[in-house]
């Protein structure tokens, strides 16, 4: 009963604290548009190449009311939960075997390490030929850029996860997979997240990257089809789409995972 005194006074600096910063944000982003009018209205660049943001706003009316930019957004957002699907579950069975078998490690760790490297616009040409101008090469693409930062988080995050635990759930009679299930992963969870978030980074520019170069569908296809017309604003408005979509999956997604982590781990954190 001593503590609930404490812990209503956290909760009320909390919200006074989230507040705050959403002024801040407001503040913020409202000398950003003002900024950005006052450079268009300025005259500096002309306006086909440089478009004031009423321009750019009416591009994204158009493109929401005739369907075409909902479509673009369902269609990436499809090849999105795909890809990344993909490589979630390819990545925890990869960092998972080399964390546990110094030599699949050795090996398989080493070309991990190479392959993370490889940006992901690089494996368009071979998702062309291996699969062509179809939705699974664009996913083969997206997937394959995000797996190896899963596989490496994973992997740190059950490789750092102290001994007496792995101990004591095998004293519990885990073993195998059940040990993997119910103590090593439950155990390497704020690891896993961030491999998470990371590999939403990486599949999400390797769609964009990938529909611009060989889709007929999504976001990307709609940025090369705007370069293609010399429409300045509709780029400028499907990057603003790009850029949304990522900070609402920030937000509503990852954010509140890494928050209820850090609730659980370090409940005396009001950060």
């Amino acid at each position: 009963m001593a503590l609930e005194p404490i812990r209503y006074k956290a909760r009320v600096a909390d919200a006074r604290r989230k507040r705050r910063y959403r002024i801040y944000k407001l503040i913020f982003y409202s000398a950003l548009l003002g900024g950005w009018q006052l450079a268009a209205v300025s005259g500096i660049w002309p306006s086909n190449l440089f478009p004031s943001p009423y321009e750019v706003g009416e591009d994204l009316v158009y493109g929401a009311t005739d369907g075409t930019l909902l479509y673009g957004v369902g269609t990436s957002m499809m090849r999105l939960v795909a890809s990344l699907t993909l490589a979630i579950i390819g990545g925890l069975i990869l960092g998972t075997l080399m964390s546990q078998r110094e030599a699949i490690n050795q090996t398989i760790g080493s070309l991990v390490l190479g392959l993370q490297s490889i940006p992901s616009i690089a494996w368009v040409p071979l998702g062309i030929l291996w699969f062509g101008l179809t939705d699974i090469g664009i996913i083969f693409v997206a997937s394959i850029g995000a797996v190896f930062a899963v596989t490496i988080t994973t992997y740190t995050g059950i490789r750092g996860i102290e001994t007496r635990y792995v101990e004591a759930g095998r004293c519990m009679g885990a073993t195998g997979i059940k040990l993997v299930m119910m103590v090593l992963l439950p155990a390497s969870w704020p690891f896993l997240i961030s491999g998470f978030k990371q590999g939403w980074a990486y599949a999400w520019r390797g769609i964009i990257g990938a529909e611009l170069l060989f889709s007929f569908l999504g976001l990307g296809f709609l940025l090369n089809v705007s370069r293609s017309l010399n429409d300045v604003s509709q780029v400028i408005a499907v990057m603003l789409i790009i850029m949304l979509i990522g900070m609402v999956v920030d937000g509503m997604v990852f954010r509140r995972l890494e928050e209820s982590v850090l609730s659980k781990w370090n409940p005396g954190n009001t950060t």
